[in-house]
């Protein structure tokens, strides 16, 4: 099954095509309108990009919380989100792992992401972070286009990154993250006549945050944008986009009283990556990675596709006496744009320097995710707590 799904992954990166089915032109008269189902329903058009893996929550509190990230206060995995938080972290050093089983659903044991971060913090203005997020697919019997067997593989992906934050003022703060990206997913295999080969791509992520306390508590926003790097070849000829990102998140942290506290939080992601034409032309291909940045804010049909390319996370986290955390959450994609909705919770538990998240995922459509009916968890190690 891992192998079928791999296949067809790479071949629709390969050739471009999207998946319409049925799909027929609104007006035969004038295609640009954009295509429907023959109900008259939207006809499904996702945005396509090589390793999604970037794009997979990595922190189980996260995770909890419906994926929200870029705005709630910071910790370890911050970098995952916005690396501009860790010039306001309070320790002056942590770790956290985090491992997220993938696709227990069908059956599969040996698919899995793996995620270490950690911060070090230099002085009042300034801290460092670095991460290696690994995604491992699994062992692969591959075969020939006539059925042959064709070598086993462990196709596996990674990202190695390094960040920079430093304090703009009291309340603003920028931070720098330098992304080295590996994707080896069928190397040395041929794919609809193509002979693959390992992808590499460079990135970089630049953010903000701003942190302002109010009589009750503090009110927090960032403002991440992700993954703009190179595009990334599979083989001599394609050059796939990868999924730069623009994020903005608000929280709200109220402090009820001495021993309870509650975080509401949302944020708001849309991939600066060019859609697809219903015509399957792969020319938008050929664009430059930097107008592709610009262009995918306007590039749909109309201004509605693009609204509907925003997928939203809310999500609340309540604590006891900073010992004990109970999270929620809930993300939504259009149905056009992936269809994935679904609820998250989890629990946190905080013991001097340990510290302890775990997250479940609960399906609420039709759509499957990887994640369904999943327990992934993350351990933190806080060190020189002010």
């Amino acid at each position: 099954m891992m192998k079928q799904l791999l296949f067809v992954f790479l071949g629709i990166m390969l050739t471009g095509a999207q998946v319409y089915g049925q799909c027929i032109p609104r007006d035969p008269a004038n295609p640009s309108l954009g295509y429907i189902l023959p109900d008259g329903s939207p006809c499904p058009n996702a945005i396509i990009t090589a390793v999604p893996f970037l794009m997979i929550t990595p922190d189980a509190r996260s995770g909890a919380m419906g994926d929200v990230g870029i705005a709630i206060s910071p910790d370890a995995n911050s970098m995952a989100f916005n690396s501009s938080k860790l010039a306001f972290v309070d320790e002056s050093s942590s770790l956290s792992a985090t491992y997220s089983p993938w696709l227990r659903a069908l059956g599969l044991r040996d698919v899995y992401m793996a995620y270490l971060s950690g911060y070090k913090k230099i002085n009042e203005l300034q801290s460092v972070g670095a991460s290696l997020r690994f995604f491992s697919l699994g062992d692969i019997d591959f075969t020939d286009e006539n059925g042959e067997p064709a070598g086993q593989g462990q196709p596996n992906e990674f990202e190695l990154s390094a960040a920079y934050a430093r304090k703009l003022s009291e309340k603003f703060s920028a931070g720098l993250t330098m992304k080295f990206i590996y994707s080896n997913l069928a190397a040395n295999q041929v794919v609809e006549g193509r002979d693959i080969k390992a992808g590499l791509a460079g990135a970089a992520d630049l953010s903000f945050s701003y942190i302002s306390p109010v009589d009750n508590g503090t009110i927090r926003a960032g403002l991440a944008l992700r993954n703009l790097g190179t595009k990334i070849s599979y083989t001599q000829d394609v050059n796939d986009f990868i999924p730069a990102n623009f994020g903005l998140g608000f929280a709200y942290d109220i402090d009820l009283d001495d021993f309870n506290s509650l975080t509401v939080a949302v944020d708001m992601n849309k991939l600066m990556v060019p859609t697809p034409p219903y015509s399957g032309s792969t020319d938008y291909k050929k664009k430059s990675v930097v107008s592709s940045w610009f262009s995918s804010f306007g590039d749909g049909i109309d201004f509605s596709e693009e609204l509907h390319e925003i997928n939203y996370s809310i999500g609340a986290e309540y604590w006891y006496d900073k010992q004990f955390a109970v999270r929620l959450g809930y993300f939504y994609e259009h149905p056009t744009k992936g269809a994935r909705n679904y609820l998250t919770v989890g629990l946190g538990v905080k013991y001097n320097v340990f510290g302890l998240n775990l997250s479940y995922l609960v399906p609420t459509s039709n759509q499957r995710n990887p994640l369904d009916n999943t327990l992934r968890f993350g351990l933190v190690f806080d060190f020189g707590g002010e």
